[in-house]
């Protein structure tokens, strides 16, 4: 995600830390029954009725809790090897600590998910995870990375990724991806999942299960041999006929003692050699999948990256590893997570 460094939670496709390029895909038309009309688009980079809000102070995490590189500079100092297929194994006690990184990051992302209604803001939110993580000991891993600042993101209807959590409320029939990961213990987890804030419409609904089914059919597929291109080519398999875009400009990712490692994680259909599967790897599989087509614009805060027509966007995130004969999913559902709600009729 050896690109210049740059504002981003996912990692640039060909291997920076920050955007890729914005796809020309083409997708089908966004419906028509898309969000709740807040305001009508009057700026080019307010593609739908999602607009800026007002940020609250940054919260504070004590100093008693250990912090990764960034936390006082907002530049992490990882550097991505020469080549992109170059993917350190964890080791058995790193992978211990994994589990309980993605442990605590999947408790805090069902913490934050329970406070979703009608009439809350997504900085309420943010007060949520920020308050969860520092309960449980652990670093809010978005927190003044590469500047960021707030302690989650929360991506709202045409918000493909990296909302910026702010004084916006959230209303019935909206959608939302919340985006946790926490630092805890000198590691990474992280997740994402969707929400609807009361009750989300049919159309709402089937993207969601669209995105969550191409997301399930590429972590079956993962298992030690497999190369990482392979992802793509599941994801696609599943959205390529519904007309969905699959968003091309962020990729998925290694992690671990760093928010983002190699190797990347490709959405869509390709060819690139980001190496093969071995057991020990760890990474995330996060696809964004538009109403419309696969593009992407960003917002001048130099984070927010919304769907060029002002449709919805919807995304799901684990954090995985590779064992012998398959994949563990680290940040698994638990009995206290949601239910699936965008499998109602």
């Amino acid at each position: 995600r050896a690109a210049p460094l740059a504002p981003r939670s996912a990692v640039r496709a060909l291997g920076g830390q920050g955007f890729g390029a914005p796809s020309k895909g083409k997708g089908k038309k966004a419906s028509t029954a898309a969000a709740p009309v807040r305001a009508k688009a009057a700026v080019a980079h307010y593609t739908g009725a999602l607009r800026k809000g007002t940020l609250s102070p940054r919260r504070r995490v004590p100093s008693s809790i250990p912090a990764p590189d960034y936390a006082s500079t907002g530049q992490p100092a990882y550097q991505r090897p020469l080549f992109p297929w170059d993917i350190k194994a964890k080791t058995p006690e790193e992978v211990a600590g994994m589990r309980e990184a993605c442990r605590v990051a999947r408790e805090v992302l069902d913490e934050v998910g329970a406070a979703v209604r009608p009439g809350i803001t997504t900085d309420d939110l943010d007060r949520v995870a920020h308050e969860a993580c520092v309960s449980r000991g652990a670093y809010p891993s978005p927190l003044n990375y590469c500047g960021f600042p707030k302690s989650v993101c929360t991506s709202v209807n045409e918000c493909i990724c990296h909302g910026i959590p702010d004084s916006t409320v959230l209303q019935d029939g909206d959608v939302l991806n919340i985006d946790v990961t926490c630092y805890y213990k000198g590691f990474h987890g992280d997740l994402s999942e969707m929400f609807q804030v009361g009750r989300a419409d049919a159309d709402a609904r089937a993207l969601v299960r669209a995105t969550h089914t191409a997301w399930q059919a590429a972590i079956a597929m993962c298992r030690p041999g497999v190369p990482y291109k392979a992802i793509g080519a599941a994801i696609s398999d599943v959205i390529e006929p519904t007309g969905y875009g699959i968003v091309r400009g962020f990729v998925g990712h290694g992690i671990g003692r760093n928010f983002h490692e190699t190797p990347s994680v490709i959405h869509h259909r390709n060819e690139d050699r980001n190496g093969v599967m071995e057991v020990g790897h760890t990474f995330t599989i996060e696809p964004m999948i538009n109403e419309g087509g696969a593009g992407h614009v960003e917002w001048p805060d130099g984070w927010t990256v919304v769907t060029p027509d002002g449709g919805r966007s919807a995304q799901f995130e684990h954090t995985l590893l590779v064992v012998e004969g398959g994949v563990e999913v680290l940040t698994a559902r638990t009995d206290k997570s949601q239910a699936p709600w965008w499998e109602e009729d």
